[in-house]
């Protein structure tokens, strides 16, 4: 009996709740500091070594103990180490997983957002109800476009936002804008993509602008080559798909 009072004595003069709390606090605020000073000690390295990394946007950790990736130019992604003795230039695949998570990261920092779009800079093609919603990038010079072009015919109850994506070169510039500047800009281009009619020359005081705001938007979203399709969601798909997939993805962006 007397021992247990002791043990209450000493438990009432030392209240344990209290200290573990300090501690949990004080082993956060170290662990903080510590990351915080480990960023500070990579970029430090990286300014000094590789001085044409240029402004590093972010550093963070990845799955893999002391390997961090680095964020320049808004969506170029690095690695390196702690000590930012090594450049890692490359994708890091999860073999595990079977994941491209450089290329989910990328993707993920150029998303668009699709109500975001400046659809002004584009012209609509509705088909049925025109229901489901699609933008697309387009070169009028690209081959696989016309392909897809003549699958996406097969699709219904659509409404295709089509943006003129001049590419490849100064003849695409030119079709492109001809295209643009047609009285019926929809018809004009399925008559040259689906059914290979040559298209007329635009009017020498036709706006065009649009175009050159096109490329500017694909090349800050990283939109590398035509046809890209983007999706309500966000989601996006660089390349000629079939009609089967044009309905798998719309179905899946809308739920």
């Amino acid at each position: 009996h007397g021992h247990a009072s002791k043990n209450q004595h000493f438990r009432k003069k030392t209240p344990m709740k209290p200290l573990v709390r300090y501690l949990v606090a004080t082993a956060a605020i170290v662990l903080c500091t510590g990351a915080l000073g480990q960023e500070a000690a990579i970029r430090k390295a990286m300014a000094e070594r590789l001085p044409q990394l240029k402004a590093i946007d972010e550093i963070t950790k990845t799955g893999i103990p002391g390997v961090f990736e680095i964020r320049v130019n808004g969506t170029e992604i690095y690695y390196t180490d702690a000590q930012a003795n090594y450049l890692i230039e490359g994708s890091l695949i999860d073999l595990r997983a079977k994941r491209n998570l450089t290329e989910e990261r990328v993707t993920k920092l150029t998303a668009v957002k699709f109500d975001e779009l400046p659809l002004k800079d584009a012209f609509t093609i509705v088909r049925g109800n025109g229901k489901r919603r699609l933008a697309v990038f387009e070169d009028p010079n690209c081959g696989y476009c016309k392909k897809f072009e003549r699958d996406l015919q097969k699709v219904d109850n659509v409404t295709i936002h089509m943006f003129l994506y001049p590419i490849l070169g100064a003849d695409s510039n030119d079709k492109s804008r001809a295209i643009w500047c047609a009285k019926d800009q929809a018809k004009a281009w399925q008559d040259w993509m689906v059914r290979d009619l040559p298209v007329t020359a635009a009017a020498a005081d036709c706006d065009a602008s649009a175009l050159a705001r096109n490329v500017v938007l694909g090349r800050n979203h990283k939109i590398t080559g035509t046809p890209t399709l983007i999706f309500i969601d966000g989601s996006r798909v660089p390349g000629a798909v079939d009609t089967k997939q044009v309905e798998k993805l719309l179905a899946d962006a809308k739920g």
